[in-house]
């Protein structure tokens, strides 16, 4: 047994199917690869540009009501508080994206505002005030307000946009007109930008999450994408967020448009990596199932192939050897199946043949 030689349907059997197995395995491995890093450029190719559709979206928002802003103070006189009451109070009540609107004299103290709100008290060191002077400002105001003059609308909100310009009467700056945005109004515009397994993440300049997951909102982020928020091109990478999860995460460091000032903003666009990966997963395995499914069938005709090609070679083997024992035995199989075993019979028959006649003579 020690000794016994392989036979020709167990070489034929298992070497073609090594040969076909490796082939077929290495090349699905390296098609299921190549298909899996082609869906995640892919995906993050998508994100990045709806990361980008966002913020411009976004950033036309701000860009309308700041301009809006500095049409207003053209409308106002600073000179007559009671006339400027009066257009405050009705772009108050006909515009709900303001939080408060105000205007001063260029001492600083208001004159006219929203349901009175801080009519009379100075406001000369707010941030608003000092660019409002000058230049049609927006400016992020977390932070930057003294508690005493915050109207109660804001004081609900931790977040706030102040946006301030110039009044002018006569060729001169004669005041300031400042806007305190709504900030549901931001948020609202921020959830507009949301879809099914897509999540827009706004960040501040100091990469606090201003709109976001729940249990993000409020507090600093420090993943890598957050800490590229700072460069001016966008970026994309595969990371793990706070959640343990991995997420295709775009970043675009700058949010704006045309002249509108630079709020310090960014704006993460991120996507469950699982559940964006899941279709191209699902086609990998309907591969692998199909390639196996392949690989069975042809292991089988393999299987019969190599009995096929067995079974002249076995019947032409026991003939020679039943010459050999007795020449006056059967004749071999009249084999046909293909050429080189043809030959061979033919060959035995004529062998047997030779073998009769000697024997006889």
């Amino acid at each position: 047994m020690a000794g016994r030689r392989l036979s020709l349907r167990t070489l034929v059997f298992f070497g073609g199917a090594m040969l076909m197995l490796v082939l077929a395995v290495v090349t699905a491995v390296l098609y299921t690869a190549a298909l899996q890093r082609r869906a995640e450029e892919l995906r993050v190719e998508k994100l990045t540009t709806r990361g980008e559709l966002s913020a411009n979206l976004l950033a036309r928002r701000l860009h309308g009501v700041w301009m809006d802003v500095a049409r207003l103070a053209t409308l106002i006189d600073s000179t007559n508080p009671a006339s400027a009451r009066e257009q405050i109070q009705f772009m108050s009540r006909l515009d709900t994206r303001y939080s408060w609107l105000g205007v001063s004299n260029l001492e600083g103290k208001v004159l006219a505002a929203t349901d009175g709100t801080l009519e009379g008290e100075r406001v000369e060191q707010e941030p608003w005030f000092r660019q409002g002077l000058d230049v049609t400002a927006a400016i992020d105001g977390n932070g930057a307000h003294d508690p005493a003059h915050l109207p109660p609308a804001s004081m609900e909100s931790s977040r706030s946009i102040d946006l301030a310009a110039p009044v002018q009467h006569a060729g001169s700056v004669t005041g300031v007109v400042g806007a305190q945005l709504n900030w549901n109004w931001v948020l609202e515009g921020m959830a507009d930008l949301q879809a099914p397994g897509i999540e827009p993440v706004l960040l501040s300049r100091d990469r606090l999450v201003l709109f976001g997951p729940p249990d993000l909102v409020n507090k600093p982020l420090n993943i890598g994408s957050a800490l590229a928020a700072d460069r001016v091109n966008s970026s994309s990478l595969r990371e793990r967020w706070p959640d343990g999860k991995d997420y295709f995460t775009v970043t675009v460091p700058m949010i704006g448009l045309a002249d509108l000032p630079n709020l310090g903003w960014s704006l993460l666009i991120r996507q469950n990596a699982d559940d964006a990966m899941a279709p191209t997963r699902e086609l990998i395995r309907s591969f692998w199932v199909m390639l196996g499914t392949g690989a069975l069938t042809a292991l089988a005709l393999l299987y019969l192939a190599a009995q096929w090609l067995r079974t002249p070679l076995r019947r032409l083997s026991e003939a020679a050897e039943a010459i050999v024992r007795d020449p006056a035995s059967r004749a071999p199989y009249a084999e046909t199946r293909f050429e080189e075993a043809a030959r061979l019979s033919n060959a035995l028959a004529r062998m047997q043949s030779k073998l009769m006649d000697r024997s006889t003579s």
